[in-house]
């Protein structure tokens, strides 16, 4: 049977039984990449100590997920659109099981980094595939409600892993549950994966596919965003930003993209990343937003429980509480821009409110000091958490509404890409901007020892040596202003951030997201069902939709 698939305004749309199953399960995977991402954070200083490992091994068995899952993305959408949908969203899971077995089964560091980095791209691959299968399922009115979804199962999982991790680092089970813990989600997305991605797709012979693949860009992508990402991760703690170890693989990795920006325009016949996807400047404005949107997220996921623990003396446990204000505003937040954009088809209002707000947030975080009551930070954090929240939607629509529905799998993928580029940009950038402000703020206190300075190269390890010190004592208190006033800084900059983030969204350009739906992969219903969604005519102007097509999908 084959039935004409399309969507517009005034049409309804009838999610069935198998969709809903499917971002059951999706929402699941989102959940557990979530929480792993975010529950280490409060235990690597534990971690460090029950493996003998250094402070810059801790910190890279945080920033080694983000490396691994930046750098995967836009392999997963390739392979996604060459062996489907099911088949590569299944070996992703695959390789976040064995990250989180590895990971848990470690006994050194050197295999811990291993673990968390094949599970890096086990969650690459389950954030990037989400956001292609809305945008496959989904109709683009339609599609904020049901990222919303998404994004709630994610701030879920961010809100709780704090909280997991330092329950787990407190109590007397071991930190190794944090691993264990995503074994029966990882369990249940193995086996219902198959069972309900059941979707249909262009037979294409797997040599045909295949020979089509652009090998000499990917390699170029990997080599390059590798060589590129890895420097800033270790800059000011392991090597100084001036040392060769930091700026040669940080020059080497600027030209290889430099020269894979080059190589996919003119010379790929098949690229990983096509080069026309950026000639919207629509799509352009809000790539840069995801970016943006991430360095400020990761900067707060990271640094604000830190603040907890190391300005206001509280316990993991209680740090991971202290982070609900912000996270828990999040996902009501975008649920509710999702279902305001789906009903007025709109979507810049949200842009252009929530960076204003966001940086406004940003900016009063730099009230909070070693002495800020309980009341005041709850609600000083609620104000960013409203603004993140409501970029969150808001962002990919824009991006979907302008992008060229030929690259639309890519161009949603580069919607996650580039805000985990921005994740891992942003723990850097918040890195380099402490250990700054508390080096000055040291050398004014010649009363501080040379040990408090060398923990200085590191938020985390810092922390430690402040818990270190006797309560009370004048050391302890004058570290811990220290260490307020310092992230105080961190939150100043990331405000200037969100501004940043406002002067691009100007550039945004109104798209209906009344448009016609068009799928490369979408479900396989049995003929008995209901046509979920009746056909009108493409309101958007003929320039706009040139290479846009309804599909005719035959469904078995």
């Amino acid at each position: 049977m084959t039935i004409d698939v399309h969507d517009n305004s005034g049409d309804v749309f009838r999610p069935n039984w198998q969709l809903k199953c499917i971002f059951a399960v999706v929402g699941l995977l989102n959940f557990v990449a979530a929480l792993d991402a975010t529950s280490i954070s409060v235990s690597l200083p534990t971690i460090s100590n029950d493996l003998g490992g250094t402070a810059t091994e801790a910190f890279w068995a945080g920033t080694s997920f983000l490396v691994a899952s930046c750098v995967c993305q836009p392999l997963f959408s390739l392979s996604s659109d060459i062996f489907g949908r099911k088949f590569a969203l299944w070996t992703a899971v695959v390789a976040f099981t064995a990250g989180s077995i590895t990971a848990g089964l470690s006994h050194a560091f050197p295999q811990m980094l291993v673990g968390r980095s094949i599970q890096g791209v086990g969650g690459g691959g389950i954030i990037a595939l989400t956001e292609v299968l809305i945008a496959d399922l989904i109709p683009l009115k339609e599609r904020g409600k049901w990222f919303s979804i998404r994004s709630g199962t994610w701030a879920l999982g961010t809100v709780t892993g704090p909280l997991i991790g330092g329950g787990f680092t407190q109590s007397s089970a071991s930190w190794r549950w944090i691993f264990w813990i995503n074994l029966p989600f990882c369990g249940l997305g193995l086996v219902l994966v198959p069972i309900f991605l059941r979707l249909k797709r262009e037979s294409v012979p797997l040599r045909e596919s295949l020979a089509k693949v652009d090998y000499v860009g990917c390699a170029l992508f990997v080599a390059s965003l590798t060589s590129f990402l890895i420097p800033l991760t270790w800059g000011g703690i392991m090597y100084e930003w001036s040392s060769w170890h930091t700026l040669v693989p940080l020059i080497l990795g600027v030209a290889g993209l430099a020269g894979f920006a080059i190589y996919e325009s003119m010379v790929a016949s098949q690229p990983l990343v096509p080069i026309v996807i950026f000639n919207n400047r629509t799509v352009s404005a809000n790539y840069i937003g995801c970016f943006l949107h991430g360095v400020i997220m990761w900067s707060v996921v990271y640094y604000l429980p830190l603040y907890y623990e190391g300005a206001l003396g509280y316990s993991p446990v209680i740090a991971g509480v202290s982070v609900f204000p912000e996270s828990l505003t999040v996902a009501p937040i975008s649920v509710t821009v999702g279902i305001i954009s789906a009903k007025t088809g709109s979507y810049r209002w949200a842009l252009w409110s929530g960076w204003p707000i966001s940086a406004l947030g940003l900016g009063i975080l730099y009230l909070l000091d070693a002495h800020t009551s309980i009341a005041k930070w709850v609600f000083l954090n609620l104000v960013p958490g409203i603004g993140l929240g409501i970029l969150y939607p808001s962002v990919m629509l824009a991006v979907q509404a302008a992008a060229n529905t030929k690259y639309l799998s890519i161009s949603v993928t580069m919607t996650a890409f580039f805000r985990v580029l921005g994740q891992a940009v942003g723990v850097a950038i918040g890195g380099v901007v402490f250990q700054n402000r508390i080096k000055s703020e040291f050398q004014d206190h010649v009363e501080l020892g040379k040990t408090a300075q060398d923990f200085a190269q590191d938020a985390s390890s810092l922390v430690q040596y402040i818990k270190s010190l006797p309560v009370g004592s004048d050391e302890r208190r004058l570290i811990e202003d220290l260490y307020a006033k310092a992230l105080s800084v961190v939150w100043a900059v990331m405000c200037g951030v969100a501004v940043l983030g406002l002067v691009f969204s100007l550039l945004t350009k109104a798209y209906t997201l009344n448009q016609t739906f068009s799928s490369k992969q979408g479900l396989e219903v049995q003929a008995s069902e209901p046509v979920d969604v009746e056909a009108k005519t493409d309101s958007r102007p003929e320039s706009q939709i040139s290479e846009a097509t309804t599909v005719v999908g035959t469904f078995r």
